[in-house]
């Protein structure tokens, strides 16, 4: 695989294991970097080390949002052959659109993964926000350091799943094995921590990081001051130096705290190794929150147990292998740095579990996870269905067992996960009858809640999955034969069989994406000119695992119906396809497991409104809910008895505005 990595904060050495792990790996990767950035209040330059493929670029702004690279590598580079793209600056930055501008004057193909740290829900002024939008929407992957920026990223628009990896750590250079840098010694008179800090010493508190108010350094040397037998190292620089000096001076502490300025990754394990706890006080301000803590890891690696602020990333990034206290919190930060020096016990504990958190960060590891991502990026050639890839059903049950049963008898020798929204016993011990798998989640979540505990419940994770509704009905050859036509083409994302109800007529399965301008065409009579076929429903829907791996599951803001249209979409976005396979036939009853036309009405209308917000925005929805209105209004004047009847109350629904309309009936299904 051939990897070109954009990133400004790359012209760090250290950072670029990365992508030395990933040529480690059999994979052949060209970064190109700054050659000149500040990191963590300090100049750094690029230095390759020998037979590295780095490649440095002037660039012009120092803000990492805010500065744009020389275009002129980037114009070489683009124009090689590459596999995937990875452009670890945030979806929002100017260089983002930049490097994307040339990408598309270049008319380079290769997908794009880009990167976020951002946890914090911003709204960005004009242009910012529609080129974040555009860059995430066209996006192929998303990698983040912390679950939350994830989770905002997806709300921006990008259609598939983030995923999580966190920053690598050295774990040759942050060891416990090498000797620490000289502690601070003994002080006359002090008061003696007992336990770790061992007798004749205070416990050393550390700190490494920029001298910043909004990383509470401030707060920890309150919480020092507290106690006399605590002593504190700070490693960094940065604008608030001079205040804190002047802090320290004023507490009366001078004699416990040390300025060791700005130090190089050289030097940082060794700081590490003297410190009985590292201190990462840092706050939620309204403008930042902290977006993982590489420090804090860091020191894991090296023995070092860790205090944290229970803040931003770090309760995800420090877990169980540290202490979380409030941020801003003076007497929780001194009481549980206290207990860590004095409590021999607490600090064994929390030294072993930061060692394992710590290795799970290994670059290796990291670049494991990395590779693995830019593989969903791309099409595989997989076997035409050749018996090797398993499938799985999932099945969401929401009372009628009868109907459950006829939909599980004819697929029972394959695995069936049941999630029962309706926790009915007689559901249970039909799954127990049947030999399927049932999962009670305890409250109905709506389907698209109920899919995602199936995916997430597989026995195989690399299985292609069947979603079957209770209503309906196919045999274990048809799934099979859908497998064969789903392999057959490498983007095909999902098939479905052709249906028939229970009277035998046929129904419609394949449809266009609904839009603004779709429902507009319908109003005016001109849906004919719309895509027989986009994506295909729900009811018997084969989905493909590498589309469930880049996509993620379903929307559960979707309680009942356009799930699997916005999962469809979503992978549309994502350049998969949908097929309907003519030669498969299933049965369909629809509707069965709901007797509230009313309430079943109003899932779907409010669905829709989603949809269309999600995909399209307040402006795409207003324009298509007075598409909806016109259309209604029109057939409710020209249709005869209850089809006119009907058309009147749809016009209502959209006219009061359909999620409003669903709300007056509780989402209870």
């Amino acid at each position: 695989m051939r990897v070109l990595r954009i990133s400004h904060s790359a012209v760090v050495g250290a950072w670029r294991e990365r992508e030395r792990a990933m040529v480690r790996a059999g994979s052949a990767v060209v970064t190109l970097t700054a050659h000149r950035w500040e990191e963590a209040g300090a100049p750094v330059g690029l230095e390759p080390e020998p037979g590295e493929e780095v490649v440095g670029a002037g660039t012009l702004g120092s803000h990492p949002a805010l500065f744009a690279y020389d275009p002129r590598p980037l114009w070489h580079l683009l124009g090689q052959d590459w596999d995937v793209i990875d452009l670890h600056e945030e979806p929002f930055a100017l260089a983002t659109a930049e490097i994307l501008l040339l990408r598309g004057l270049r008319g380079q193909k290769a997908p794009y993964a880009l990167y976020s740290a951002q946890n914090i829900r911003k709204i960005y002024p004009v242009p910012f926000r529609w080129m974040e939008r555009w860059a995430l929407r066209h996006a192929s992957a998303v990698h983040v350091c912390n679950d939350e920026a994830g989770r905002i990223c997806a709300d921006k628009g990008f259609p598939g799943a983030p995923r999580t990896i966190p920053l690598g750590v050295d774990l040759e250079h942050f060891t416990t094995d090498d000797p620490p840098i000289k502690r601070l010694g003994p002080i006359v008179g002090s008061g003696v921590p007992t336990g770790s800090s061992g007798a004749g010493r205070r416990g050393v508190v550390g700190y490494a990081g920029r001298l910043a108010a909004h990383k509470g350094v401030v707060v920890l040397l309150d919480a020092v001051a507290t106690d006399a037998r605590l002593t504190l190292r700070l490693a960094g620089a940065g604008p608030l130096e001079a205040e804190l000096r002047q802090r320290v001076d004023n507490l009366g502490i001078a004699d416990r705290v040390e300025f060791l300025g700005a130090l190089d990754q050289a030097a940082l394990p060794g700081f590490y190794r003297s410190l009985d706890v590292l201190a990462v006080p840092s706050l939620t301000t309204p403008s930042w929150v902290e977006q993982f803590g590489r420090v804090a890891v860091e020191a894991m690696a090296c023995g070092v147990p860790v205090v944290a602020s229970d803040s931003g990333a770090l309760p995800d990034v420090v877990g169980g292998a540290g202490l979380l206290v409030p941020p801003g919190d003076v007497r929780a930060l001194a009481a549980a740095l206290r207990s860590v020096v004095s409590d021999q016990a607490l600090s064994d504990r929390l030294r072993a579990e930061g060692l394992s958190r710590a290795r799970s960060c290994a670059w290796d590891r990291v670049a494991e996870q990395y590779l693995d991502l830019y593989g969903t990026m791309r099409r595989r050639s997989l076997p035409e269905a050749d018996g090797g890839r398993p499938v799985e059903v999932v099945l969401v049950a929401y009372g009628s067992p009868a109907l459950v049963r006829r939909a599980l008898e004819p697929v029972r020798s394959l695995p069936v996960t049941v999630v029962d929204n309706s926790s009915l016993p007689e559901i249970a011990a039909l799954c127990e009858e049947l030999g399927c798998r049932y999962i009670d989640p305890h409250r109905n979540g709506g389907f698209a809640a109920g899919v995602n505990i199936g995916l997430a419940a597989r026995t195989d994770p690399g299985s292609d999955v069947l979603l079957l509704n209770p209503d309906a009905e196919v045999d274990v050859e048809s799934i099979r034969r859908l497998q064969s036509a789903l392999h057959a083409d490498p983007d095909l994302a999902s098939v479905a069989p052709t249906q028939v109800d229970g009277e035998g007529r046929p129904s419609r399965v394949g449809w266009p994406f609904p839009s603004p301008a779709a429902t507009w065409l319908e109003a005016v009579g001109l849906a004919s000119l719309l895509p027989r076929t986009q994506y295909v429903i729900g009811s018997v829907l084969l989905l493909r695992a590498e589309a469930l791996a880049q996509v993620g599951g379903l929307d559960e803001r979707f309680f009942l119906y356009a799930e699997e249209t916005d999962w469809a979409y979503r992978a549309h976005l994502l350049g998969w396809r949908h097929a309907l396979v003519q030669q498969v036939s299933a049965v369909h009853l629809g509707a069965a497991t709901s007797s509230d036309t009313a309430k079943r009405d109003a899932h779907f209308h409010a669905s829709q409104e989603r949809y269309m917000r999600k995909h399209y925005g307040a402006i795409g929805w207003h324009l298509a809910r007075a598409g909806e209105v016109l259309g209604a209004a029109v057939r409710s004047v020209l249709l005869p008895g209850e089809r006119g009847r009907a058309a009147r109350r749809r016009a209502a629904v959209f006219a009061r505005g359909p999620v409003h309309v669903e709300a007056s009936f509780g989402q209870a299904a």
